[in-house]
């Protein structure tokens, strides 16, 4: 595994080594086989502040994301063993003083069976949203997010291969790649760090030069507290990154 590691860094450097800026999403997160069991609930609030952003809007009616702190709450309900139902309900709170409830997302994932002593695991997520112009050009979106991993007791390797089309008339429908990574170890007790990568290379059928492309490259934590699953990071946005810094958390509260 250390030589995965190496080699997963070393994808992630040759990407941001290589403007419309791409702002950080309201939900930073690559997906794992982590699943609700069935007929039970599951809540896990997203929160992301951008400590360093843009400050003048990239289309008419998009909101500057500087200083904006976004709150995501994700319901979530285990249907089989396999599958899972999720929604999202973003909201953003702007330097102003202000709210906003910034659109409704509702997501199926699958997880394919596998073996119980078995560290691979892959599965798909298909994600329906509407948004509001504050924070997409686009306001209904499709997203299709291929689940791709490995986990044992010390390391975890996900890649999300994600597809996203934009489904409103006044914007191009064409597919996007927007890859995810997470790599992490356990340093100590039931404490894993790591890095999460996140891009976004363009149209499928012909990504853009990579100068035009955008990065983000995070520092992130896993740990328990009380029975509470907590993810913590601080990200780096390079070149055509909207965002050059943002902390978020992933908190998995107690729900039943």
């Amino acid at each position: 595994m250390q030589r995965l590691f190496l080699y997963a860094v070393a994808l992630a450097a040759l990407g941001i080594g290589c403007s419309g800026a791409q702002a950080a999403p309201d939900e930073i997160q690559v997906y794992t086989e982590e699943m609700d069991d069935p007929g039970k609930f599951g809540l896990e609030m997203h929160v992301n502040y951008v400590l360093k952003g843009a400050t003048a809007p990239t289309y008419p009616g998009e909101k500057p994301s500087q200083h904006v702190l976004q709150t995501t709450p994700e319901f979530s309900y285990g249907i089989t063993p396999n599958l899972e139902a999720g929604l999202y309900l973003p909201v953003a709170f702007t330097p102003d003083g202000n709210s906003y409830l910034n659109g409704l997302r509702g997501r199926l994932k699958y997880i394919a069976p596998r073996e119980p002593d078995s560290p691979y695991f892959w599965g798909m997520n298909v994600e329906l949203g509407h948004s509001s112009v504050r924070v997409s050009e686009s306001q209904s979106t499709l997203e299709l997010r291929p689940i791709l991993g490995y986990r044992n007791s010390d390391w975890l390797l996900a890649f999300n291969p994600i597809l996203s089309t934009n489904l409103s008339r006044n914007v191009n429908g064409r597919p996007e790649f927007e890859p995810a990574l997470k790599l992490t170890h356990r340093v100590g007790g039931e404490v894993h760090a790591g890095m999460e990568y996140y891009g976004s290379y363009g149209p499928l059928s012909r990504f853009v030069p990579s100068g035009e492309r955008s990065h983000y490259l995070y520092g992130v934590a896993d740990f328990e507290i009380k029975g509470v699953d907590i993810n913590v990071g601080i990200g780096r946005g390079f070149e055509n990154a909207g965002d050059k810094w943002v902390a978020k958390a992933i908190i998995a509260l107690p729900f039943n």
